[in-house]
């Protein structure tokens, strides 16, 4: 069966952070909207938040808090379970070269905050229980998208057919959608892999957010404070997939004494609480972000490397441009899958999301080397920046979000 082209004006397509804060925006603005979850069900709102820490979590700036904020799902998170940052340090673990960040540099009450990923889907979840415009289903799965002159057409496993004037594809960086769609993405192995688990530390994190860049890739200790206690974190390894199966074998003490020399030592003692998990970390950069009656937004428009925690908020970004065009659209009349006004989001998207990508290439071909010239200039690099305090000012305002023409709901 095909619904009534009159039940959604929007169809989202993946329900995780990203295409459930795209929801809430439309969704508050009155728009019908319906959301498809390929999981059975949401994540567990008792678990959320309580107890040990989510394996995956995002490093949130304050503008992505603003965003939250102003949809009345930010207090739902605090209430759960959020750590803010207050410092940075970033150095080189094969030289002497450091930098160091601070709120207080950078005029913010914060530098961010590390949040579990399935807080911030609860408190989203949440939010769109109480918005009567949006429907949310779940083990809805597409099979096939159909793309006629007018509307879009979402063929379900089930057999069940959706049309609406606009499909939003937020499934992710592998999204099926965007090659159903036919749009290419131009991609850059990074020939690492993500190393992720959660640790317990000797002495306490002092909300500060530490990155080691080491031989084989970057090492991030993240701070989490679980029920008052500041000695937990989320780690992220990046490094070769032979390290990292390596790695991932050891026993907790063995693990947690690589780890605890990996950071230098300065946290003490460190013992895994979680399993070792790990993810292939691959750049992506969709060619087009939109055709008529389709936009690609979060992961499925682009995929970057985690080292700079920036790929949620990335994401937070697209969903509050696109659905500030969209409002704007809708009050003129213009249909929501019009090509022409989707270009919109796409020009002011893009640019961004491409100047993220190639810095974080850089970055990491920069870090990844061993020439002695190179490891050399990057030190003095590191330590240089330490000391220009209109430079440091420069790249806190790039990593706080604080780039470019803001949308309205996150100023």
């Amino acid at each position: 069966m095909t619904s009534d082209i009159g039940d959604n004006e929007v169809i989202i397509v993946g329900g995780g952070m990203v295409g459930a804060t795209l929801a809430c925006l439309l969704g508050q603005a009155g728009v019908p909207v319906m959301l498809l979850d390929a999981a059975a069900s949401s994540v567990n709102a008792e678990t959320a938040g309580r107890g040990p820490a989510d394996l995956r979590v995002s490093a949130l700036t304050p503008v992505s808090q603003r965003l939250l904020d102003g949809l009345d799902v930010w207090p739902s998170m605090r209430e759960r379970r959020v750590t803010p940052y207050r410092r940075m340090r970033v150095w080189d673990g094969q030289g002497t070269g450091e930098v160091s960040f601070s709120a207080d540099q950078a005029g913010l009450p914060v530098l961010g905050h590390i949040v579990e990923n399935d807080v911030v889907v609860a408190a989203l979840d949440a939010r769109l229980a109480a918005l009567p415009t949006v429907r949310r289903r779940f083990a809805a799965r597409v099979a096939g998208l159909e793309m006629p002159d007018d509307d879009p057409v979402l063929c379900l496993e089930n057999g069940e057919r959706l049309r609406a004037p606009l499909v939003v594809a937020a499934d992710g960086a592998r999204s099926p959608l965007r090659e159903m769609a036919g749009i290419e993405t131009r991609s850059d192995d990074t020939g690492q892999v993500a190393l992720v688990t959660s640790v317990r530390t000797e002495r306490p994190h002092g909300g500060v957010a530490r990155q080691a860049f080491l031989a084989d890739g970057p090492l991030a200790f993240l701070p989490l404070t679980l029920e008052g206690d500041e000695r937990h974190c989320s780690i992220v390894w990046s490094t070769s997939p032979i390290e990292a199966e390596r790695l991932a074998a050891l026993s907790p003490a063995s693990l947690g004494a690589e780890l605890e020399a990996g950071i230098g030592a300065c946290l003490g003692r460190v013992t895994p609480t979680d399993r070792a998990v790990c993810l292939p970390l691959a750049q992506r950069h969709a060619e087009r972000y939109t055709l008529p009656g389709l936009a690609l937004v979060g992961d499925a428009a682009h995929s970057i490397h985690p080292l700079a925690g920036q790929g949620a908020n990335l994401g937070m970004m697209d969903v509050a441009v696109l659905a500030e065009e969209l409002l704007s659209a809708r009050r003129r009349g213009i249909a929501l899958g019009d090509e022409a006004w989707l270009t919109r989001y796409a020009r002011r998207r893009r640019g961004d999301n491409a100047a993220m990508l190639r810095l974080m290439d850089a970055f990491r071909l920069l870090f990844g080397t061993r020439h002695p010239a190179l490891t050399l200039a990057r030190n003095l690099g590191l330590s240089g920046v330490d000391r220009l305090g209109p430079v440091k000012r420069l790249l806190m305002q790039q990593a706080s979000g604080q780039r470019g023409r803001l949308p309205a709901a996150c100023r």
